[in-house]
């Protein structure tokens, strides 16, 4: 049976994502334990590891960019780019979702590690938010709760002559065309310099790890899709009588995936239904489960009380509905979206950050009052 190129695509994001899901399990990868660490204990060792992850991924999409081996554009899911800037959609979405990450005890990527690692917690939380993300993404229900109320403070950046968000687009008018790359390689740097910075960093192997595989996971994820495979990809779908689904340049972001898994298994025959993303969500989980198998951590675990089950779902909520709404989670907007330096990419992480932090500290208010 011959293979196709779709099926390829599919292949090596599954297996791209299996790595990442091992060495997000080996490493406790967590980006809401980043923050909590920060936040609570002025530990930054993760939070740097996530910003690694950003920095190598930044330099990734430039350098793609820079050669001209995967242009990675406006057309991308999700539109990070898209000359719409929809501020109040980012901030809103991000702080939705931060608070909900936080309740739900790990961001989109951690809850699929956790359940890779035994956590039947997580799983619940994952069967709650993708049939809101599903509702966000498949239904009139973004347009009835948000789109119309959101719509009217838009900034079309079109209407101003600037070609999209990203840092390079809305610096043309002042440094000229073309410069993404250079802001990207400049930016990556900045962050990396920061990053590493810290000797207790530099000694720590797996924070040091995380940060290089997830951010090269990303980089390479847009250079799937966007390079030469992603064009034969593109000429595939165009040519077919039933094209498969979400065939646009992208890389890893775990929210609208868990939606799309929804809508598949609707028509769980349809195979064309299967994308890239929800083969990324297998692949942590799967990549994960074999790195927890193999080391002797795989433990079930369920919730200590009905109020810890009502804290994760609630949790979940807002996750499918934040990340949706912000087109984007920890890793698909302050990681993957960050790397096109859209503006609103950062706008979403900023609000993921505080939505966390206000979120913990509240928590902690809550727990000093108890006796």
């Amino acid at each position: 049976m011959e293979i196709t190129v779709h099926q390829e695509m599919l292949g090596a994001a599954f297996a791209l994502a299996v790595v990442m899901g091992a060495v997000a399990n080996k490493t406790n990868f967590c980006t809401m334990g980043a923050v909590s660490d920060w936040v609570n204990m002025g530990d930054t060792g993760r939070l740097r590891a996530w910003l690694l992850a950003i920095a190598v991924a930044i330099a990734g999409v430039a350098v793609l960019e820079w050669s001209g081996k995967g242009p990675i554009g406006t057309l991308t899911f999700p539109p990070y780019r898209t000359p719409n800037f929809a501020w109040v959609r980012y901030l809103l979405g991000g702080l939705m979702f931060g608070i909900g990450m936080t309740l739900a005890s790990g961001c989109g990527n951690k809850t699929l590690v956790r359940i890779g690692g035994g956590s039947l917690k997580s799983l619940v939380v994952l069967a709650i938010a993708s049939p809101v993300a599903y509702l966000m993404l498949w239904t009139d229900f973004y347009e009835y709760a948000f789109g119309r109320w959101m719509a009217p403070m838009t900034v079309e950046l079109a209407k101003r002559g600037i070609a999209s968000q990203s840092l390079g687009d809305l610096a043309a008018p002042i440094v000229g065309a073309g410069m993404n790359a250079w802001i990207g390689i400049a930016l990556s740097a900045l962050i990396a310099i920061g990053v590493f910075a810290s000797k207790e960093f530099r000694g720590n192997r797996d924070n040091v790890a995380a940060g290089l595989v997830v951010g090269s996971a990303v980089a390479l994820g847009w250079y799937l899709t966007a390079g030469t495979l992603g064009q034969a990809w593109k000429e595939f779908a165009d040519m077919s009588a039933m094209p498969p689904a979400r065939v646009e340049v992208q890389s890893f972001t775990f929210i609208s995936p868990m939606g799309d898994a929804v809508h598949y298994l609707g028509s769980p025959g349809n195979l064309l239904l299967l994308n890239f993303g929800i083969m990324a969500l297998a692949g942590v989980v799967v990549g994960s489960a074999i790195y927890a198998l193999a080391a002797g951590r795989f433990r079930l675990e369920w919730f200590a009380s009905p109020g810890d089950f009502a804290r994760h779902a609630a949790g979940a909520v807002l996750m499918g509905c934040g990340g949706v709404l912000s087109m984007g989670c920890t890793i698909g907007q302050a990681v993957t979206g960050v790397s096109t330096l859209a503006l609103g990419s950062f706008l979403a992480f900023a609000a993921i950050v505080a939505g966390a932090a206000l979120t913990m500290k509240v928590q902690y208010w809550l727990i000093s009052r108890e006796p």
